[in-house]
């Protein structure tokens, strides 16, 4: 049984707005928590009902379970501020790396949604990379710079609609690298 891409979007957005909430109304700490719980949740469901996980949020809850529970035992908030700096860091080492072997990863990804020439799938991946250690490095700037306010709201929103903006200026690019079947 497959979920509806809706409810995949909810199971995806429900850990941050878990964070978010649960960082207004009761702290960090408590936001860690949350966060924690809700993406192996989300994790749990979307395994029970599709019986595989994707790696992207496999990866992101596995680094949130790791890093929140070090903020947690220890007691230091620095732990769950870096966490977005190394999913993003991970994602950029993959796909930078399979750029040094001209490998496309994105295409393992994405290669039902886009049908891309070899070089289109080359290119992406590496405008990806050099994004997401783009991010990672915004990322070290606010939380280093700003009161861990700032830092959450950019976290939920700045990182997000960055994400967003970017995926979006890369249509025009996608179907000028797309191949007409």
């Amino acid at each position: 049984m497959t979920l509806k891409p809706q409810i995949k979007l909810l199971l995806d957005i429900l850990p941050l707005a878990v964070f978010f909430i649960s960082y207004k109304w009761l702290g960090l700490f408590a936001a860690t928590t949350g966060i924690i719980i809700t993406s192996l949740v989300s994790l749990l469901i979307i395994y029970f009902f599709e019986r595989k996980v994707a790696l992207s949020p496999l990866i992101s809850a596995a680094v949130v379970a790791i890093f929140g529970s070090l903020t947690l035992y220890l007691h230091d908030e620095t732990f769950i501020k870096i966490k977005p700096t190394l999913v993003n860091l991970v994602f950029a080492s993959i796909l930078l790396g399979g750029c040094l072997t001209n490998k496309g990863l994105l295409r393992h990804i994405f290669g039902q949604s886009f049908n891309l020439s070899e070089r289109g799938w080359f290119l992406l991946s590496r405008r990806w990379g050099f994004f997401f250690i783009f991010m990672a490095g915004l990322n070290e700037l606010v939380w280093r710079n700003f009161p861990t306010e700032t830092w959450v709201n950019f976290k939920v929103f700045g990182l997000i609609g960055l994400t967003v903006a970017f995926a979006t200026s890369q249509m025009r690019f996608v179907l000028k690298h797309s191949k007409i079947d």
